[in-house]
């Protein structure tokens, strides 16, 4: 049965790393690298005019996509934790698969994902290949071994898991299925926001600073003398060959 008690303690214990990476990965951004990521076209049709609204805009795409990143990785390790304590499992070292843990004569091999709408079909067969090669290299060993392969996806539903080669577990039906507890879906959260004021209040700071920094290079280096925005040199370093 699982100690929620250790479950809040490795949470308030770890929940800093992943504030540190967020403000990490601002403090690696460049300005010109983000750009170059960047459709300037869709700038240029919503409008924009100031370099303060083009910085915050960049900003925030990289901020929001690189955040979904970094705490799928934090609760990967979260998931890891769970299963250890209650069935055993360990972090998996088969390409393409986290976890894996041992119950009821079968051995189960789980590839975490954030949430349900992560995969197109090129990742979604990519996944299915990581599943087959795992469980060939698990059957090497023991060819009598029963290898059930899973999705696992913190957050969301899917509200038909068995996908016939392996099972897709979303939200609550997840987290049930590493630790067996029904409600651990909502006994996690709180824990979650440990120090979280102090640790987004520094995290403002961080982003601030950027915005700041970049809006003044954007104007030295993309803002003809009047202050106009001079597309040409946006699309220069953008698309130019």
């Amino acid at each position: 049965m699982l100690d929620l008690t250790e479950v809040t303690n490795y949470v308030e214990n770890h929940i800093g790393d992943f504030h540190q990476k967020r403000i990490d990965s601002l403090a690696n951004l460049k300005l010109k690298k983000v750009l170059k990521r960047k459709n300037p076209y869709l700038f240029k049709a919503k409008n924009v005019l100031t370099a303060n609204d083009i910085v915050k805009g960049i900003v925030n795409a990289h901020v929001s996509s690189n955040e979904e990143t970094i705490f799928g990785d934090w609760l990967e390790g979260l998931a890891i934790f769970i299963n250890s304590k209650v069935y055993g499992g360990w972090k998996s070292g088969i390409e393409g698969i986290d976890l894996e843990f041992d119950l009821n004569g079968a051995r189960y091999i789980v590839a975490i994902k954030s949430g349900p709408n992560w995969a197109n079909s090129t990742s979604l067969k990519k996944l299915k290949e990581y599943y087959k090669s795992a469980g060939k290299a698990l059957r090497t060993g023991n060819s009598g071994i029963n290898v059930i392969s899973v999705n696992g996806c913190c957050y969301g539903k899917d509200n038909n898991p068995d996908k016939g080669d392996y099972y897709k577990y979303c939200g609550q039906q997840f987290w049930e299925f590493i630790s067996g507890e029904e409600n651990l879906y909502k006994d996690i959260i709180e824990p979650l926001g440990y120090k979280a004021k102090e640790r987004n209040d520094e995290f403002k700071k961080s982003y601030s600073k950027m915005i700041n920094k970049f809006t003044k290079e954007f104007i030295i280096e993309f803002c003809d003398d009047d202050g106009a925005i001079n597309w040409g040199k946006i699309l220069e370093l953008n698309s130019k060959k």
